[in-house]
């Protein structure tokens, strides 16, 4: 797709934001509803296809398109990047790994939407331990018959097909040797889903446990139709993934900068409008540095993507630092707009809130900086 067309998608979605999103989305977020109208409406863009090639219905577009898009989206509410972001994440999955049965049989329903995706990887107790897992798919004559659960797991309640991680083999060393994935659909006998988080933030998304109680798959759904697979593909899916909340951080960075700034245009203190005081000169020369470091990151790393490049090193960077800028931002523009930033009449208060999840998801900072450390020696970068 040429340049100027990858430009109209992102001036339409920075004018869904506008036009359809911020009307509504204080009441959708207070009262924890989930954005069904918006959703449709992102589907009508053309959204949900992104990153689908064309031969598949989908619109084809660079990651570092992909980027942009989150980061206007998380602009006007990180809560429908996450929506998004799953979704592409299972598409880019299938793409790449899935058969071209498999391909076929999803792609061009996903990319219209008409399918909505979501992974099913984090248990509530191994989290970032990918190894950890439990969930077990046991092979029979005609599939697998598959037990476990699921936690956190975005679109729970609204997607309708999930890669599903699990063990395959339970005595092959190392562990990760027996991980695989599968094509879950809702309506698979013996899949449910369990409770609805309530959450801090990253509200009005259902984020659910997923309970698979002897459910049966067929043998075509198992990704790429190759056991012992799964670690592999999934890591890969989580480099996209973590452009993807990298690039959701920045985006909420820019709102709260950008409110920073129109504020202290107009708060007057001691006479004077507090932007020309040195003290909040200080603090938005700060932000504005930090975030222009975040999103140089997040390129870098989309970029290298384009190239077909491995990136777990420099989207890990991107990841951790854009994250921590993030909720450090938010905190600043909570600083300068004072009582106000805590009260419910701004959007400040939530962008503090939904700040701390891009920390956690994706693999926890801790676990990026082990990735990068790990990465560094390997490459005495």
């Amino acid at each position: 797709m040429n340049d100027e067309i990858s430009k109209q998608i992102i001036s339409t979605v920075k004018n869904f934001v506008k036009q359809d999103v911020h009307p509504v989305v204080k009441n959708l977020e207070e009262n924890d509803i989930y954005p069904e109208d918006l959703a449709n409406k992102m589907a009508e863009l053309g959204l949900f296809g992104i990153n689908i090639s064309q031969k598949y219905g989908g619109l084809g577009l660079s990651y570092k398109n992909l980027a942009e898009i989150f980061t206007e989206l998380s602009r006007g509410w990180m809560s429908l990047a996450g929506i998004l972001g799953t979704h592409t994440l299972a598409c880019y999955m299938i793409e790449n790994y899935g058969t071209e049965f498999q391909r076929q049989q999803y792609l061009p329903k996903l990319s219209t939407g008409e399918i909505r995706a979501g992974l099913g990887l984090t248990e509530s107790h191994s989290g970032s331990d990918v190894q950890g897992i439990k969930t077990f798919a046991k092979k029979e004559s005609e599939g697998y018959q598959i037990n476990g659960s699921k936690m956190f797991i975005t679109n729970g309640s609204k997607g309708n097909l999930f890669i599903l991680v699990a063990k395959t083999n339970l005595e092959i060393n190392p562990k990760y040797k027996g991980i695989s994935c599968f094509l879950l659909e809702d309506s698979d006998q013996g899949f449910s889903v369990g409770k609805k988080l309530d959450k801090l933030g990253y509200r009005g998304v259902d984020t659910c446990e997923l309970i698979l109680e002897d459910c049966e798959i067929p043998l075509n759904r198992l990704l790429g139709g190759e056991e012992g697979a799964g670690f592999r593909q999934v890591m890969d899916g989580l480099e996209t993934g973590r452009i993807n909340v990298a690039a959701r951080s920045v985006g909420v960075a820019k709102e709260a900068f950008n409110l920073s700034v129109e504020y202290s245009k107009q708060r007057e203190t001691f006479g004077k409008k507090i932007q020309e005081h040195q003290m909040i000169q200080s603090i938005i020369a700060t932000m504005a540095t930090k975030i222009e470091a975040a999103d140089l990151l997040v390129k870098k790393a989309a970029n290298l993507k384009d190239q077909g490049l491995r990136v777990d090193l420099e989207s890990g960077m991107a990841k951790l630092y854009s994250s921590e800028v993030c909720q450090e931002i938010c905190m600043d523009a909570m600083r300068i707009h004072g009582g106000y930033g805590y009260t419910k009449d701004l959007p400040i208060e939530r962008f503090y809130r939904d700040a701390p999840l891009m920390i956690i998801g994706e693999g926890t900072n801790e676990i990026m900086k082990l990735l990068i450390a790990k990465r560094v020696y390997e490459n005495h970068y």
